[in-house]
C-alpha cells in the first residue's frame, strides 16, 4: 500500500470519528502538499469526504488565507462560522461549492506535526446553528489522531534512512546502530501500513545480521515481542521505561524476558543480549 493510500485510509478513519464525535452530518479534508505527493506547499486538496451529498467539494484546493480552512492552515488552529455565506471573517473564494454541498455552520481544525500544518479536517451542518465548545474539543480529537499517525509514520521514515546508513564496525557507530534497532523495533507495532512495517522489520533483521557475530549460536527462535524487549533491556532499559516503549504492563515484559532467558539459556539480563547477539538477534 502506497504512502498516499495509508493517507487516505487514515484521513477516512478521522472523518468517521470526527461525525460520530461532533454529530455533525458532514466531515470532510485533505493533507498538505509533502514529498512523492503532487501539489503545492501551504495548499490543502480536499481528497476524502463523509456525509457529503455532492461532489462539489471533492478535489477542491485551498490556500492558505483563503477561506475558512486556509485560515486555519495560515494561523495553525480552529476556526469556526456559524454561517459560512454571511460570515464577515473569512474570504469566499470557495463559496460556489460550500453551497453546492448545501453548507451553513462550518469548522476547520488543522492538522499540526512539529508545529507545521499538514492538513485541515472539517465537519459542517447544513442549518445556520453556533458550534459549541464540545463539537469543537471533538473535531480536534480526530485531528490528534491524524496528527500521532502522520508523526509515527515520520519517525518510522527518519530511522529507516539513519539505519540504511553504511556503518563500519570498529567506528564507535555500531552504539548508533543498536540505539536504532531498538528504536525500530519499538515504533514496528505502531505502523498501520502493513509495507512499512514490514521494511522496518526487514531493516532491523539486517542490523542485527550484519553485526557479525563472533560465534554463531545454534538456531534460537525468540517471539517478536522477545526480541523488542531484549532490544531495549540492550539499551539499558528497566523494565518499566521498556514497558513504557513498548506500551506493555511491566509484568508482561518481564514474562517475556523470562521466556527470552530461558529460550537462550541465560541466567541474567546480560547474559541473555549477549546470547541474542552472538545468535544474530540483535547487533
Amino acid at each position: 500500500m502506497s504512502a498516499q493510500a495509508v493517507e487516505a485510509v487514515e484521513m477516512r478513519a478521522a472523518l468517521v470519528r470526527l461525525r460520530r464525535g461532533t454529530g455533525l452530518p458532514v466531515a470532510f479534508g485533505g493533507l498538505t502538499a509533502s514529498a512523492g505527493r503532487a501539489g503545492v506547499a501551504g495548499q490543502v486538496r480536499l481528497a476524502e469526504l463523509s456525509g457529503a451529498a455532492t461532489h462539489a467539494l471533492r478535489g477542491l484546493v485551498v490556500t492558505a488565507g483563503n477561506g475558512l480552512g486556509g485560515k486555519a492552515l495560515t494561523l495553525a488552529r480552529a476556526c469556526a462560522v456559524t454561517d459560512y455565506h454571511d460570515s464577515r471573517h473569512i474570504s469566499h473564494e470557495y463559496d460556489f461549492a460550500v453551497a453546492a454541498e448545501g453548507l451553513r455552520s462550518v469548522l476547520a481544525v488543522p492538522v499540526v506535526v512539529r508545529r507545521r500544518v499538514r492538513g485541515v479536517l472539517y465537519g459542517a451542518l447544513r442549518s445556520a446553528q453556533p458550534l459549541g465548545d464540545r463539537t469543537l474539543s471533538a473535531a480536534m480529537a480526530a485531528a490528534r489522531d491524524v496528527e500521532q499517525a502522520l508523526l509515527v509514520r515520520d519517525e518510522a521514515q527518519a530511522l529507516l534512512a539513519a539505519a540504511a546508513a553504511p556503518v563500519a564496525e570498529g567506528t564507535g557507530a555500531w552504539e548508533e546502530v543498536r540505539e536504532a534497532h531498538g528504536a525500530l523495533r519499538a515504533l514496528a507495532p505502531r505502523i498501520v501500513d502493513p509495507a512499512l512495517r514490514a521494511e522496518l522489520l526487514a531493516v532491523c533483521g539486517k542490523l542485527a545480521s550484519a553485526a557479525t557475530p563472533v560465534e554463531q549460536e545454534a538456531a534460537v527462535v525468540l517471539a517478536p515481542r522477545e526480541v523488542d524487549v531484549l532490544a531495549c533491556v540492550a539499551g539499558g532499559a528497566t523494565n518499566a521505561a521498556a514497558a513504557e516503549r513498548l506500551g506493555l504492563r511491566p509484568e508482561t515484559v518481564k514474562g517475556y524476558l523470562r521466556s527470552a532467558m530461558r529460550k537462550l539459556g541465560a541466567h541474567t539480563r546480560g547474559e541473555a543480549v549477549a546470547s541474542a547477539r552472538r545468535a544474530g538477534l540483535l547487533p
